[in-house]
C-alpha cells in the first residue's frame, strides 16, 4: 500500500488542506476536524482502496483504516501542521452543535493522542502481572521496579500529559497547559500533604489531595485556562506576550486549581464513580446487558468516549467495572467475524477478511474493521452480537469484574482483570455464543438479490454454461459448470500484474486480474452490469455484473494526481451497461506527458463465489476479445 498516496487523496477527498481545521489518530481511524463537512467527499472515500468506512460523530469526521493509520498518518502530516485539532467544524460553518457532543468532541481529541502510551503502559503492567504470578520475577527487583515504572508513569502523570493534549484541542498554549498539571506534581507542592489541614496560599486555605491519575481536574483547570489565555492576549502588549501571558497564567491558575478546580473536580469524579459503582451495584445483570449488548455501537456514535474519564478514575482507586463489562462487547465482535470465517467457505475475499479481522481483535483488542467491515455490512449480524455481548457483559456485571489497568481488551490482558476465571468464562461465552449463532443463521450479504440471481441460474450474455479455453474437465463434472467471461475493455498488450509499478496491483492484493498498456483511449463495458463506483477524477470505475461480480478498471498508475486531466467519463454510477458500451474516453498522450504510465488493470475484486480466474493467454487483445474466465 501506498501510504502517501493514500494520505494525499484523503487530504483531498475530505476537502482539501484549506478545510482542515486539525488531525489526530487512533489506533485504526484518522479523526479529522474539518471546517465544512459537507465538502468531504464521503461515498469516494468509502470506496478508496484502503479505506474501511466514513463515520461522522462527535464533531469529528473520521476515515477508519485499520492497522495502516499511523503510517498514512505521519504521510500525511509530513510538510503539513494542522496541529493536534482545532475548533469544530460546526464552529466553523456556522451549524449548531449540542453541547454533549462538544464534550465528547474535546474529551475524544484529549485521549486520542494518548491511547497508545496508555494501551502500551497498560499491556506492560499486564506482563508483569504475569510474570510475578509465576514466581518468573520478584515485585522487589530491580528490574521489576524498574519497568513498573514504565509502566506506571503515564497514569501516574496523566494531569500533565492530559494538561498538553487539552490545551492543543482548546487552542492554548499546550506546554503552559502541561505545566500546570505538573506543578501539582511537583514536590514542592506534593510536599505538603504532610502538613495536613495547616496549607494555605495568601492566608486562603488550601486542601491538598493526590492528584496522580486524576482527570477530571485538569479538565477543569485547563479549561479554565483557556479562557484565561485568550483573555490575556487581549489585553497584554504583542511585544510582551511571549513571557507575561504564561507567567501571569501560571500565577493565576497553579492556585486557584490547587485551591477550587483541583479539590472540585476531583469531588465531581468521586461522585460520578460513586454513581455509577452505585448503579452497577443495584444490578450488576442489567449494568452487563446495556454495556455489554450496546457498547459496539457505542463506539460507532463515539458515545464511548463519555466512559474514559470515569474509567481512568475508577482504576485509580482500585478498579473499573465499566470496561470490563464492556469487554465482552469486543469478544463478541471477534466471534461473530471467526463465525462468518466458518460459515463463508466460498467466498474467500470475505473468508480472508474474516480470519484475519478474527485474528486482530484477539491479539490487538483492535475491532474497528470487523465493526465496519463485517457488522455493519452483514446487517443479519447484528442481533448476534448484541446477544452474545449482553450475555458476557452480564456475567461480568453480576460478579464485579474489574479492569485494573488501561488495556485494550485483547487476550494478553486477561491477567489485569479480576476475579480472572470468571471474566475468561465471560468472555469465552461473548466468543462462542457469537461464533455459533453466526455459523447457525448465516450473515446477510449487502448483495443479496444478486446472489438470488445467481442461484437461480439467470445469466446475462457472458455468462455461459459450455466453458472454452478451459483446463480439460472430466466429463461427468462438466454439466456442473458454469463460467462468466470478462471481455478487454481495451486495445493493446496485455501483462501480468505483477509487473505492475504499483504493489496494491502487483501483489494481488486487489484481486486477480490482467494489465492492458492501451493503444486507443477508450474503456468499453467488459460485461454486463451496473456502474457501481466512479471516481470523480474519471481515472477509476468500478462494474458489477449481472451475476455479482465486482471488476475494477484503473486507467494508469497513480493517475489519481491528475485531478481528471485528461479523462472524460461518459457514463455515470447507477448506470446500466451493456458489454461493449463505451464507459470512458482518455489522452493516452497527455497522460504520459505528464510522466505517467497508462498501463490499466483489470481486476476481480469480488465474487459471490470461490473462483478460479483463467487469464487469456493472448500476447496483445482487441475490445472485446475474452480477457478472463471466471469458472465457479
Amino acid at each position: 500500500m501506498d501510504h502517501k498516496k493514500m494520505g494525499d487523496d484523503i487530504v483531498r477527498l475530505v476537502g482539501g488542506e484549506a478545510n482542515i481545521n486539525g488531525l489526530v489518530h487512533c489506533a485504526t481511524r484518522l479523526r479529522f476536524d474539518l471546517k465544512d463537512s459537507k465538502k468531504a467527499e464521503r461515498e469516494t472515500l468509502e470506496k478508496h482502496d484502503g479505506i474501511i468506512t466514513v463515520v461522522e460523530s462527535g464533531g469529528q469526521f473520521q476515515v477508519v483504516i485499520g492497522s495502516n493509520v499511523a503510517h498514512v498518518y505521519a504521510e500525511i502530516m509530513k510538510n503539513r501542521d494542522f496541529g493536534g485539532d482545532s475548533s469544530s467544524s460546526a464552529e466553523s460553518t456556522g451549524e449548531k452543535t449540542s453541547v454533549l457532543s462538544k464534550v465528547f468532541e474535546i474529551i475524544s481529541g484529549s485521549f486520542s493522542p494518548l491511547i497508545p502510551a496508555m494501551a502500551g503502559s497498560g499491556m506492560l503492567k499486564a506482563l508483569l502481572t504475569v510474570l510475578t504470578m509465576l514466581g518468573w520475577m520478584s515485585d522487589t527487583s530491580d528490574t521489576y521496579l524498574i519497568l513498573s515504572a514504565a509502566g506506571n508513569a503515564v497514569f501516574y502523570f496523566l494531569p500533565i500529559f492530559l494538561g498538553i493534549t487539552l490545551g492543543m484541542k482548546l487552542k492554548a498554549n499546550p506546554y503552559v497547559a502541561g505545566v500546570i498539571g505538573a506543578a501539582l506534581m511537583e514536590p514542592n507542592f506534593t510536599g505538603l500533604m504532610d502538613k495536613g489541614s495547616d496549607v494555605s496560599f495568601l492566608g486562603i486555605p488550601v486542601v491538598m489531595m493526590n492528584y496522580s491519575a486524576s482527570v477530571f481536574p485538569i479538565f477543569i483547570s485547563i479549561s479554565i485556562y483557556a479562557v484565561l489565555d485568550k483573555l490575556l492576549k487581549k489585553i497584554i502588549l504583542k511585544d510582551l506576550q511571549l513571557f507575561l501571558v504564561p507567567m501571569i497564567a501560571l500565577m493565576i491558575m497553579v492556585p486557584l486549581s490547587a485551591m477550587a478546580f483541583g479539590p472540585f473536580g476531583t469531588t465531581v469524579g468521586d461522585w460520578i464513580s460513586s454513581g455509577v459503582t452505585w448503579l452497577i451495584g443495584v444490578s450488576g445483570i442489567l449494568s452487563g446487558i446495556v454495556l455489554g449488548g450496546f457498547m459496539t455501537f457505542m463506539v460507532v456514535f463515539g458515545l464511548h468516549w463519555g466512559f474514559t474519564p470515569i474509567t481512568i478514575q475508577n482504576i485509580g482507586v482500585g478498579g473499573d467495572p465499566i470496561e470490563a463489562m464492556a469487554a465482552a462487547a469486543v469478544f463478541a465482535q471477534i466471534g461473530v467475524a471467526f463465525g462468518i470465517f466458518l460459515k463463508a467457505k466460498k467466498n474467500k475475499t470475505l473468508r480472508t477478511l474474516a480470519g484475519s479481522t478474527s485474528l486482530t481483535g484477539l491479539l490487538a483488542g483492535v475491532t474497528e474493521p470487523i465493526v465496519y467491515g463485517l457488522i455493519l455490512r452483514y446487517k443479519r449480524v447484528i442481533p448476534i452480537v448484541v446477544i452474545a455481548g449482553a450475555i458476557g457483559g452480564a456475567i461480568n456485571g453480576h460478579f464485579g469484574v474489574k479492569m485494573t489497568a488501561y488495556v485494550f481488551h485483547n487476550i494478553f490482558a486477561i491477567p489485569v482483570y479480576t476475579p480472572t476465571v470468571v471474566y475468561v468464562i465471560a468472555i469465552a461465552c461473548s466468543f462462542a455464543v457469537a461464533a455459533v449463532l453466526t455459523v447457525m443463521f448465516g450473515y446477510e450479504s449487502k448483495t443479496k438479490d444478486t446472489v438470488s440471481e445467481k442461484n437461480e441460474s439467470v445469466s446475462s450474455t457472458s455468462v455461459e454454461s459450455t466453458p472454452e479455453e478451459l483446463p480439460v474437465v472430466p466429463e461427468a463434472k462438466t454439466t456442473e459448470i458454469k463460467k462468466e467471461q470478462i471481455y478487454s475493455p481495451l486495445t493493446g498488450k496485455a501483462v501480468a500484474l505483477s509487473t505492475i509499478n504499483d504493489p496494491a496491483f502487483s501483489t494481488g492484493a486487489m484481486g486477480k486480474g490482467l494489465a492492458i498498456v492501451p493503444e486507443i483511449g477508450e474503456v468499453i463495458a467488459p460485461v454486463d452490469g451496473v456502474v457501481t463506483s466512479l471516481f470523480p477524477t474519471g481515472h477509476a470505475i468500478g462494474l458489477t455484473t449481472n451475476a455479482g461480480t465486482e471488476i475494477l478498471i484503473h486507467i494508469g498508475i497513480n493517475t489519481v494526481a491528475l485531478k481528471g486531466k485528461h479523462f472524460n467519463p461518459v457514463v455515470q454510477e447507477g448506470d446500466i451497461v451493456r458489454q461493449g458500451d463505451l464507459l470512458i474516453q482518455f489522452e493516452i498522450d497527455k497522460i504520459k506527458e505528464a510522466g505517467y504510465e497508462t498501463v490499466t488493470p483489470v481486476i476481480v475484486t469480488l465474487t459471490q463465489q470461490e473462483v478460479d480466474v483463467f487469464e487469456t493467454t493472448q500476447e496483445h487483445v482487441q475490445k472485446n476479445d475474452v480477457l478472463l474466465t471466471l469458472v465457479v
